[in-house]
């Protein structure tokens, strides 16, 4: 008998990626109104590139939002604060063009308003949820590795362990898998800005010792590929060298590429927006099952209609991994967890200013006190 061998490669970007620039951007903008205002609807996209971010959307907030200093905070934050990075938080233009949410979504999602008197979805749409137990953080061991190697990349730079480094990177990590096991890393892909004075033979080795070995830590071994700035030099980065646009690494965001994903992103959006909130909520009933050990993996998919509140479909893939039946685990489901709007906003707490921490290094995994969605606190009822 043969062993089943698989490849799964999954990517991340640093925070100083043009597109994670945007999404932290539009994130910052949505906590500093729902800091003032949490009953705050917003849709804020952002654009990025040479000496220019444009802000646009729509909102209706009773908070008073100074976007060009938030966009400047922001840039700063992330490490765009010197000019060798071709992108500076103090010299940029910063161009503002937010409008008010139209009256016609917001009848279908206020409670009370439109056809039906509960809050409904802002929007149609299908979202995914997945978890699976081959790490701890129920991830899949691909997307993790990918976002702890762009975490370590801005560590190494912030604390001047590499002190050449500037903001612009990204990873990218193959997995071995062996008979539907993790085996091994089989490759790593790394890119990483720096200053034109680093020597590119310095920097691939600095990165696999500073970088690449300290986070696979076991899972690297003397066959495991590494490409590093596999062009050559990459001083040209940011802004300067690659548009940036909110929303447009939805994938990085998730599972990195594993499960599925419905196509609608989250940052800029508020939870009544249910690509974002339904999402999570997805993840959070996933995670919770596997959790449980009702299952090794499991794929949730939720779909709305706009202005209604409740979903119009429920299905899980445990992908024949499952203790008990589909059908079982889809009536604890209902019995279980509600995925209406309001409900979820409410047990989530998703109207709290916690949304730009979730902007770079994956929405999904994290386990920090504000994400709520990664809690498994339903362990006990789902056993029951």
């Amino acid at each position: 008998m043969t062993n089943n061998i698989k490849l799964i490669t999954s990517e991340s970007v640093t925070e100083g990626h043009p597109d994670k620039i945007c999404d932290q951007i539009s994130d910052g903008i949505l906590d500093e109104m729902l800091k003032q205002d949490p009953e705050s609807r917003a849709a804020v996209e952002c654009l990025v590139t040479t000496g220019l971010v444009v802000v646009s959307g729509e909102a209706r907030t009773g908070a008073y939002v100074n976007i060009n200093d938030v966009v400047r905070k922001v840039l700063e934050e992330i490490g765009y604060n010197n000019h060798a990075s071709g992108f500076h938080c103090g010299s940029i233009g910063v161009v503002s063009a937010l409008h008010e949410q139209s009256k016609e979504i917001a009848q279908g999602v206020d409670e009370g308003n439109g056809e039906f008197i509960e809050q409904g979805a802002g929007d149609q749409g299908l979202m995914y949820g997945y978890a699976t137990d081959e790490t701890p953080e129920l991830m899949p061991l691909p997307i993790i590795l990918a976002h702890k190697l762009t975490q370590r990349l801005a560590e190494v730079r912030k604390d001047n362990t590499l002190d050449y480094l500037q903001p612009d990177g990204k990873s990218q990590v193959t997995v071995e898998y062996k008979d539907g096991k993790v085996n091994r890393v089989n490759t790593v892909v790394i890119a990483a800005q720096h200053l034109d004075s680093v020597d590119i033979k310095k920097l691939r080795e600095d990165i696999t010792e500073q970088v690449i070995k300290p986070v696979l830590g076991d899972f690297y071994d003397e066959n495991t590929r590494l490409f590093i700035n596999s062009t050559g030099s990459f001083v040209l980065g940011g802004p300067a060298a690659d548009t940036g646009l909110t929303g447009r690494k939805i994938i990085v965001d998730t599972y990195g590429g594993v499960g599925a994903h419905g196509g609608g992103a989250f940052s800029g959006k508020d939870s009544s927006k249910v690509d974002r909130s339904g999402a999570y909520m997805a993840r959070y009933v996933a995670k919770n099952i596997v959790a449980a050990g009702l299952a090794s993996r499991c794929l949730l998919q939720v779909a709305y209609s706009i202005g209604v509140a409740d979903p119009v479909g429920i299905n899980i893939d445990t992908f024949g991994t499952s203790k008990i039946s589909e059908d079982d685990i889809i009536r604890i489901v209902n019995d279980n967890f509600s995925f209406k709007p309001k409900d979820i906003i409410d047990h989530l707490q998703l109207k709290r200013p916690i949304f730009r921490k979730t902007a770079a290094y994956g929405h999904f995994g994290r386990e920090l006190e504000e994400f709520t969605w990664e809690k498994t606190d339903r362990i006990d009822d789902l056993k029951k």
